[in-house]
């Protein structure tokens, strides 16, 4: 007879309280998916690079018009709370010092994705557009190659795009513009 299994899922304020505590070893880096505890895999020299590099363009790009958020958290719901490597959301004075922002208030996530492509592919992807995230960006290091999703539609997106180097990526969601290519760069 086989015995069913019970999940325990974690609320934000458990996670967090876990955190304070010291169950959750500071060094390691974290997120709260679905509310499941994800141990977030070593962020290489590539991926590093690029998020460093996408965050002072889009910073440029988008001053004063938008908060651009580096690897922190998005309060999704009571039970999710991930850390996305890039968001584009509402412009505000205090940056998010009084509360992370909502799905309602992102315009843009970015994933740059090597080890955690199919992750990002689909559970990252599901829960962003189930959250009505309106553009959801992936740049598949593997692959060099950008992968562009827009207009959700329950747990998925209505319209996909894959662009190579050669192409020009132009988000929606907010006003920019950007090479591909510049992305890759030095890899």
């Amino acid at each position: 007879m086989a015995i069913p299994t019970q999940r325990k899922l974690f609320t934000v304020k458990e996670y967090h309280k876990m955190a304070d505590v010291g169950i959750l070893e500071p060094t390691d880096r974290f997120e709260l998916i679905k509310g499941e505890i994800i141990k977030m895999t070593p962020i290489k020299s590539a991926h590093s690079g690029i998020v460093n590099f996408l965050l002072e363009y889009l910073i440029i790009e988008l001053h004063q018009k938008n908060t651009i958020i580096g690897q922190n958290p998005v309060l999704f719901d009571q039970y999710s709370e991930p850390e996305p490597d890039i968001v584009v959301a509402a412009y505000r004075k205090d940056s998010y010092r009084s509360g992370h922002p909502t799905p309602s208030e992102v315009s843009l996530i970015i994933e740059v994705a090597d080890s955690s492509l199919e992750y990002d592919r689909s559970i990252k992807k599901e829960l962003y557009a189930a959250s009505g995230i309106p553009e959801y960006w992936i740049i598949n290091i593997p692959d060099k190659q950008l992968e562009i999703y827009r207009q959700p539609v329950g747990s998925d997106y209505k319209k996909q795009e894959t662009l190579r180097p050669d192409k020009k990526a132009t988000c929606r969601a907010v006003s920019f513009s950007i090479k591909v290519k510049s992305l890759f760069e030095g890899i």
